[in-house]
């Protein structure tokens, strides 16, 4: 665990291992992730959740999909099903 702010792209190494570690029928929260990249997560979870919105990851709140960037309050992330609908902004590595 570092302090110093990480790039979308350890960002997006730590959201994919958490989800596949999980697989697809288990989710895990954003702030996994961010506590994993930081001691001082709170600032990164924006960052954590914009870089979620490009990866092959469902969010959901409350069992619905939604967009990991919108506001409402918590989300959960896990791996989006084989062939079904990925994130609201494309997909990533």
């Amino acid at each position: 665990m570092t302090d110093a702010r990480p790039d979308d792209d350890e960002i997006a190494e730590v959201l994919m291992a958490l989800a596949r570690a999980r697989g697809p029928a288990s989710s895990f929260c954003p702030s996994e992730a961010a506590r994993t990249l930081s001691d001082d997560w709170r600032p990164l979870m924006a960052e954590v959740r914009r870089v979620a919105a490009s990866l092959p990851l469902r969010a959901t709140r409350r069992g619905a999909p939604v967009d990991p960037c919108a506001p409402g309050g918590p989300i959960r992330l896990s791996l989006a099903p084989p062939g079904g609908p990925q994130s609201r902004r494309g997909s990533r590595g």
